[in-house]
């Protein structure tokens, strides 16, 4: 699932072939698109609320495609991978995105064309992101996060960070807001916030292993001072990155939930057999609006 940049738009895609795009002020579901032919698993917002960019999940053609949600029409198919994709990222400043694949590379398309701009080629599976400038992207697998200037990817990372385990897979990567922390969650279970800058691992917190085909996700919180990360046994635990732990909510589920805190906003969404709005207790708000 995937926020719009105004936080006024939320878009999901689930394992009964199907999008839908909600209104989250009114946690209202706008429209539903079905996608029985090729499947849906990743997608994400293009600039305009309107269009997304979806992953295929039928295990036969695993192109990308650009989708109209006001007329249920693709405006374009971009076709380069050979297996699953895993991440996906749209650069926010640009018309240009990248996916990472279990054909392990990574593509890096332009909107307006079909074919990609670029190919990394990498040793496992690839976690994929922009910085919330588009200036750079961040590469993890194989127990390293590797960072690239966007404008001259082709000359390599600029900066390798060695970070969890080698034989683990890398989920997920991120940047916080204002690009001074990065997050990584494997496989194992393990949820890693570094320093962009310097590498440094601030802190590692330790959920329940994927022992499924799920992907275990984490979010920063605008302000870039918690974590709130899925687990392996469902639960969702949260972290504030100087003090640890904060809580733990528990679950009936056996996958890992999909997480993504609501872009500048106290509201967070988790999803999993079903879609839930997370927001704080406003009894409790008056430290916050001090802190402020």
């Amino acid at each position: 699932m995937d926020f719009h940049r105004t936080g006024s738009y939320l878009v999901t895609a689930s394992d009964d072939e199907s999008i839908r795009l909600y209104d989250v002020q009114n946690a209202l579901c706008l429209k539903t698109i079905n996608s029985k032919k090729y499947g849906v698993d990743l997608v994400s917002f293009t600039d305009h609320p309107a269009t997304v960019i979806y992953s295929s999940k039928n295990g036969w053609d695993e192109s990308l495609r650009l989708l109209s949600l006001n007329d249920n029409k693709y405006l374009r198919y971009f076709k380069g991978h050979h297996d699953r994709v895993v991440s996906l990222s749209l650069c926010p400043r640009k018309e240009c995105f990248i996916s990472g694949s279990l054909d392990w590379t990574c593509l890096l398309w332009d909107q307006r064309a079909d074919k990609a701009q670029g190919l990394l080629r990498v040793q496992g599976r690839p976690a994929v992101s922009y910085d919330d400038q588009g200036v750079v992207f961040a590469i993890a697998f194989g127990g390293y996060i590797r960072l690239f200037d966007a404008r001259k990817y082709e000359k390599g990372p600029f900066e390798i960070f060695p970070v969890g385990a080698f034989d683990s897979d890398a989920h997920v990567v991120k940047f916080s807001s204002d690009g001074r922390l990065m997050l990584l969650t494997s496989k194992d279970g393990q949820v890693h916030v570094l320093d962009s800058f310097r590498g440094s691992v601030i802190s590692t917190y330790n959920v329940k292993p994927v022992l499924s085909k799920g992907t275990l996700e984490a979010s920063f919180s605008p302000d870039g001072m918690y974590v709130i990360s899925g687990s392996g046994d469902g639960s969702v635990y949260a972290w504030n990155i100087r003090s640890g732990k904060v809580a733990c909510w528990a679950s009936t589920d056996t996958e890992p939930p999909l997480i993504k805190w609501t872009p500048g906003s106290l509201m967070f969404t988790t999803g999993s057999s079903e879609l839930s709005f997370w927001i704080p207790d406003l009894s409790k708000l008056g430290s916050f609006a001090i802190m402020k």
